[in-house]
């Protein structure tokens, strides 16, 4: 890419040169405003070409650690100082002009050369205008695209040029007097011509410049991602231009019960979203913890927990004559002290109370979080023992199957893990129970064994 633009710039520079000198020779020979006209118009043309080659080169470096946002505001800005340029050329363009038209007059001496040069500048810039149009569109380059509308506005100034020039020699030819003054109202035709160029490539200039959101594509963001599964709302959004790439900033409010994997999938569907309406864009996106109205008390006491970085379970919430007792597991380092510990669970149990006021009393069983992994160092077989604990899980009739026995002995006591099969049907807080007592059977069965893990499966999946 920055290959193929400064390409495009470079041939630019070399067209402008040889144009410009051209019309500087022949404008002088002839004395034509029009075309000395063009002859700066094209001077500032090749002043322009040059900042645009300069500019392309730097505005594709890698963003670094004093531009972390890239250089691409420097085509912006070398848009803006050719735009300057522009204005300042009509200036001098619409001074002589009015001083050739009320004040002094200048013999026109329109030649075949004066004709070649400008016809011969038309068909250059046409070229040159195509060649960076289309460069400028395939990477979004504001730079070449201001080069492209200068070409383009002086095969139109060009034009104008020549068309002064004939009605000149016309009125020459056959004495019309009032025809000498056609060279200078066509170099006003010529200023008119670039001050409409130049305003439309300042607005744009400006805008860039000033970080100005592209016309309806904030709204068309909010939309698209407003419709992400998952995001309750969209809180901002923000826009900036830099050279040829976009940069946005997008905060979006999710529910605070999401998991940081959840809010990492959603941070990339927002991502997608916003670069469907921008391609190629950078996108940075911000996720705001949101409560739901529909939150119920089990979600609201998970959610005081996750923002402790906390991991809460087996929550089980009564009521006692109108008053809420809440019980729950909570898992905690199991390098901390019972001090640490107790400590860290009133806290929670605070914020609980003050978050969730239906509350009355909160009952937390602290367990041990494995944090180090545990070396067997033994399976054990024991036939008989697996023949009793299947005679054990035959009472329960939900139970349509228990098979894939382990035992293992870690730190000298005896572990057990177990296939379960149940019911394709049976509801899950079913399942949850019979799971329940059936380890407390086994352990009761079988008072040798320290911990129990059984994995319930579907009898039409029951061998994973």
């Amino acid at each position: 890419m920055r290959a193929e633009k400064r390409a495009a710039a470079g041939n630019s520079v070399l067209a402008a040169i040889v144009i410009t000198g051209l019309k500087i020779v022949v404008g002088f020979t002839t004395g034509s405003l029009g075309i000395l006209s063009e002859a700066a118009h094209s001077a500032l043309d090749l002043i322009a070409a040059l900042i645009t080659f300069f500019s392309v080169g730097v505005s594709d470096k890698p963003a670094d650690a004093d531009h972390q946002y890239g250089h691409g505001k420097v085509e912006n800005f070398s848009a803006f100082v050719e735009t300057g340029l522009l204005l300042l050329t009509c200036a001098w363009i619409i001074y002589e002009a009015a001083s050739r038209l009320f004040f002094r007059h200048i013999e026109i001496e329109p030649s075949t050369a004066a004709f070649a040069v400008m016809i011969i500048s038309m068909g250059v810039d046409f070229w040159r205008s195509r060649v960076l149009g289309r460069i400028a569109t395939k990477y979004d380059s504001q730079a070449l695209e201001a080069d492209a509308l200068h070409f383009s506005a002086d095969i139109w100034s060009a034009g104008v040029v020549v068309t002064g020039l004939a009605l000149v020699l016309i009125g020459r030819t056959y004495h019309i007097e009032w025809l000498r003054d056609s060279d200078p109202i066509a170099a006003l035709f010529v200023a008119g011509v670039v001050i409409s160029v130049s305003w439309r490539l300042a607005r744009r200039t400006v805008d860039a410049l000033l970080d100005a959101a592209p016309a309806g594509v904030r709204s068309q963001i909010q939309d698209a991602v407003s419709h992400v599964d998952g995001v309750l709302e969209v809180d901002r959004v923000r826009i900036r231009r830099a050279g040829n790439r976009y940069f946005a900033d997008v905060t979006v409010g999710l529910a605070r019960s999401v998991t940081f994997q959840r809010s990492g999938q959603l941070v990339t569907a927002v991502s997608d979203a916003v670069r469907h309406i921008l391609p190629n864009s950078d996108v940075t996106v911000q996720p705001l913890p949101r409560a739901l109205g529909s939150e119920n008390i089990f979600d609201r006491i998970r959610a005081v927990a996750t923002d402790r970085n906390l991991n809460v379970h087996d929550i089980s919430v009564q009521d006692l004559a109108g008053h809420l007792h809440v019980e729950q597991h909570v898992e905690l380092d199991e390098r901390m002290t019972l001090k640490q510990a107790h400590d860290q669970v009133t806290e929670l149990e605070a914020d609980m109370r003050r978050d969730v006021p239906e509350i009355a009393d909160i009952l937390t069983h602290i367990e041990s979080e494995p944090a180090t992994i545990e070396t067997s160092e033994e399976l054990v077989s024991d036939a008989r023992l697996e023949q009793r604990l299947k005679s054990v899980a035959a009472k329960f009739p939900e139970i349509l199957d228990v098979h894939d026995f382990v035992f293992k002995r870690i730190r000298g006591r005896l572990y057990l893990s177990c296939h379960c099969t149940f019911p394709d049907d049976l509801p899950l807080a079913r399942v949850h129970d019979v799971q329940t007592e059936l380890e407390i059977r086994f352990k009761q069965d079988s008072p040798q064994l320290f911990r129990v893990l059984i994995h319930p499966e579907p009898s039409t999946d029951n061998r994973r």
